[in-house]
C-alpha cells in the first residue's frame, strides 16, 4: 500500500509540473485533472496549494542539487564547476520556471534547503575566487546574487523562446565573469573607491 502512496503522490507532482509550467495560475482541480486523480485523492496528499507548492520546490530543488552534481563530478576546478552548473540548470527552465513567483520560503524545510544551497554556492565562489576567477576586491554575496539572478534571467530567456539553454549558460557566465572577473581595472573598483 505504501508504494502505491507514493507512485500516486510522485504522479501528482509530475502532473502539478507540467501543469503549472503551462499555466502558474491553474486550479488543484487542473493539477487533479491532468494526473487522472481525484481532488480528494490530491488533498490526501497535499492539504491545499501551499502544501503542493513546498513538495514542488524540495523536489526542484533536489533535481538541481542532483542534476548540477552529476554535471561537476569531474570537473578539476572551482571555476569550471561553476561554468558548467550553468549548463546543468538552465535546462531546467521549463520544469522549475514558475516557482520563482510561488515562493515557499517561509516553510522551514525550504528555507533551510535554500540556506544549504547559498552555502555551497559561497564557498564555490570563494574557492573560484581563490583560483583567480573572481576580483578578490568584489564582495563574494554580490557574486553570489548575480549568479543566482544570471540563472533568472536565463530561465526566462529560455521560458520566452530566446535563447537555448546552451546560449544563456553561455551569456550567463560570460555576463558573470565579465562583470566581476580578475580583469577590471582597480581603478574602477566600487568596493574601495579612491
Amino acid at each position: 500500500m505504501r508504494d502505491i502512496n507514493v507512485s500516486t503522490e510522485a504522479h501528482i507532482l509530475e502532473a502539478a509540473f507540467a501543469v503549472f509550467s503551462q499555466n502558474p495560475g491553474a486550479s488543484l482541480a487542473d493539477v487533479a485533472k491532468h494526473a487522472g486523480v481525484g481532488r480528494a485523492t490530491l488533498h490526501r496528499h497535499f492539504a491545499g496549494r501551499d502544501d503542493l507548492i513546498v513538495a514542488l520546490t524540495l523536489t526542484a530543488a533536489q533535481e538541481l542539487d542532483e542534476a548540477v552534481e552529476t554535471a561537476t563530478a569531474h570537473c578539476q576546478t572551482y571555476t569550471h564547476a561553476l561554468e558548467v552548473a550553468l549548463g546543468a540548470i538552465l535546462p531546467l527552465a521549463a520544469r522549475h520556471m514558475f516557482l520563482a513567483t510561488e515562493p515557499a520560503i517561509n516553510d522551514p524545510r525550504v528555507a533551510e534547503v535554500y540556506a544549504s544551497q547559498t552555502r555551497d554556492l559561497t564557498h564555490d565562489i570563494d574557492m573560484a575566487k581563490a583560483e583567480g576567477a573572481f576580483d578578490p576586491h568584489v564582495p563574494t554575496e554580490w557574486i553570489v546574487q548575480a549568479y543566482d539572478n544570471l540563472i533568472y534571467a536565463g530561465w526566462a530567456m529560455v521560458a520566452a523562446g530566446d535563447a537555448t539553454p546552451k546560449q544563456a549558460a553561455a551569456l550567463a557566465w560570460r555576463t558573470l565573469t565579465q562583470g566581476t572577473g580578475n580583469d577590471a581595472p582597480s581603478a574602477r573598483n566600487p568596493w574601495h573607491p579612491h
